[in-house]
């Protein structure tokens, strides 16, 4: 009979061998993913995709420029993760121009559409812009976001819609709409796992763009004039601050909790 095995280096009885190729595969791919995080430009302005957090603290962190905790910096893993939303986004894009939608994603040079506003200490940047198309029964021009979601976080954001769900996004639209004056946005959220799309028209509100325009100001100048704004508990166990990057940081700081 012909060993089929035969200097394959299989050992019958060893654990996982392919637990070891796997180790050192995720090595090579982290160092490599961590230095291309590191060697990366820092954001030197608020995001209005961060406008939504809901703890002020850790806004002011962000746009101050504060170093993450140790162990919170992101790892290869979920640079990866982060990168799948990227293309995600370029492939639902490519399916709705194929459509017949006019989406415009980019300027001429390369660049994104966007806002930059408070001597540019406050900026954001659009996935697109739809200025055409079939009739979705949506008014065009009309705003375009996308997210890739896994399947649970999709299926909240079905049941329970943008704003409950998924508010930090929401309020990245209603700011996009009143600095670039378009009053609905269409967002595409994406399951990951089944590729089902689950479209929902946003309409601009006025009052609470205006509220985070000014807890953009709010932030700014807090940072600037080194004046921390209060978190949103003093317990470190606090569901928001148990997956806050500055959690450590944050609560070896005295301060009243917001």
């Amino acid at each position: 009979m012909i060993d089929l095995n035969s200097g394959s280096g299989c050992v019958y009885g060893q654990e996982n061998p392919g637990a070891e190729l796997a180790a050192r595969l995720d090595a090579f791919l982290e160092t490599a993913l961590t230095a291309e995080r590191d060697a990366a430009r820092p954001r030197d302005y608020l995001g209005a995709s961060r406008i939504g957090e809901p703890c002020l603290r850790r806004l002011c962190f962000e746009y101050g420029g504060t170093q993450v905790d140790a162990d919170a910096a992101f790892d290869g893993r979920i640079l990866r993760v982060f990168e799948a939303g990227h293309r995600f986004e370029d492939m639902t894009i490519r399916w709705l121009r194929l459509a017949g939608f006019d989406l415009r994603s980019h300027k001429r040079d390369g660049s994104q559409f966007g806002f930059v506003t408070a001597d540019d200490r406050f900026r954001g940047h659009i996935d697109g812009v739809i200025v055409g198309g079939p009739d979705l029964g949506v008014p065009y021009p009309v705003l375009f976001e996308h997210k890739a979601l896994a399947s649970a976080s999709w299926q909240d954001t079905v049941k329970r819609g943008v704003k409950a769900s998924k508010p930090i996004y929401w309020a990245q639209a209603q700011v996009y709409m009143a600095y670039l004056a378009i009053e609905h946005t269409l967002f595409v959220a994406l399951n990951r796992d089944t590729m089902r799309l689950y479209p929902e028209l946003i309409a601009f509100d006025a009052a609470d763009a205006q509220a985070l325009s000014d807890r953009a100001v709010t932030v700014i100048r807090s940072v600037e004039s080194r004046v921390l704004l209060t978190r949103i508990s003093d317990d470190p166990d606090h569901y928001v601050c148990r997956f806050c990057p500055y959690r450590r940081c944050c609560h070896r700081i005295n301060g009243a909790a917001a």
